[in-house]
């Protein structure tokens, strides 16, 4: 996964790090990436309110970092997932709710 051409993460532009392995990839909850995760999660406001309420799924996870991953050519979508898992869900966390905070207050 790692690569000196990779992207590093820039909060400045709403980025966040996601670090798995050792290596960090970057997550940018852009305006291309969440009409594609909302094609296929739902309405953003609804999966806001699920992860709030702590019924967001891992599948549902995935998908949106999946969809806010810079540089897909590092990983497919299964080794992210994969990769998620084998870190756990409270490292995780802090990117998801990067993420959501975008998602609702913009940059």
């Amino acid at each position: 996964m790692s690569g000196a051409n990779a992207e590093r993460p820039n909060p400045e532009r709403g980025e966040a790090a996601l670090e798995i392995g050792g290596d960090v990839l970057a997550l940018r909850p852009s305006f291309g990436a969440l009409v594609a995760a909302e094609a296929e999660l739902g309405p953003l406001f609804a999966l806001v309110e699920r992860a709030a309420d702590g019924k967001l799924s891992l599948g549902d996870l995935v998908a949106l970092f999946w969809h806010c991953l810079i540089d897909r050519d590092r990983m497919d979508r299964e080794a992210l997932g994969e990769a998620i898992v084998a870190v756990g869900l409270a490292k995780v966390t802090p990117v998801l709710k990067a993420i959501l905070q975008q998602i609702l207050a913009g940059k």
